[in-house]
């Protein structure tokens, strides 16, 4: 989208897709000529729907389908963690991460992550259900086109992964060390879901450059794209 000389990419999220950029993608349009890349991950918006749903697979797939070389590229929540598989591959100038989902708060081990996994459609359908009505409630605040937005593209989305989506990042997690590119990370209020206190320490230590939007949720960009673009406008524009 466009043909400016800023070349951006960006990866959506678990459970919605490409179209839900749409306002933040009019935020970097507004602010500077620029060219967006926007995929849709497989399993969700018009993507292929393989059977199988690795992180790899992910990565490989982002790799294929994003050109070399970006300005920038921004992940979110499972794009986030994505986009950190794949970006010694991808090369952008900068990687940004939004809530990337590097260490999930699922038990991994011992007695707790034996049962947990033991079951993790019942496990993991329960998390998603409290999780899900929590959204639910917190987006009637959203605008109307973004709600529409997030409701047709979950209605596209291959709701099969999800197990092996969550298994991958649990048993995986990104651990602390130097950002191959530069990298900022933006935490919201709900980020220790995703990228725990500890591991932004650690980071900041390694040299990223963390962020914060802590009077926003997990989905910052669709709640308040002109506060997320506000916030990054230095690195989306190299300013």
């Amino acid at each position: 989208m466009g043909n400016g000389p800023r070349r951006i990419g960006l990866v959506h999220g678990l459970g919605v897709d490409s179209s839900t950029w749409e306002p933040f993608i009019e935020q970097l349009r507004a602010a500077g000529e620029v060219t967006v890349f926007a995929p849709d991950l497989r399993g969700h918006g018009r993507s292929p729907r393989p059977d199988s749903w690795g992180l790899a697979e992910f990565a490989d797939d982002l790799v294929e389908t994003l050109p070399p070389d970006l300005d920038v590229v921004v992940g979110h929540s499972l794009g986030g963690a994505v986009l950190a598989a794949a970006v010694e591959r991808l090369r952008p100038r900068h990687a940004v991460y939004l809530d990337p989902g590097f260490q999930l708060g699922l038990p991994t081990s011992g007695l707790g992550g034996r049962l947990f996994w033991a079951a993790p459609a019942l496990t993991l359908g329960v998390a998603a259900l409290i999780t899900a009505r929590s959204n639910a409630a917190a987006r009637k605040g959203y605008p109307e086109r973004t709600q529409r937005l997030i409701a047709d593209a979950t209605a596209r989305f291959d709701k099969r992964m999800a197990t092996s989506v969550f298994r991958d990042i649990a048993f995986h997690p990104v651990v602390a060390a130097r950002p191959l590119v530069p990298s900022t990370v933006v935490l919201s209020a709900d980020s220790k879901a995703v990228l725990p206190e500890a591991l932004a320490t650690a980071l900041t230590g390694f040299g990223w450059d963390v962020r914060r939007l802590s009077h926003l949720r997990h989905d910052m960009q669709l709640q308040d794209p002109a506060a997320t673009f506000a916030l990054l406008r230095d690195v989306l524009l190299g300013e």
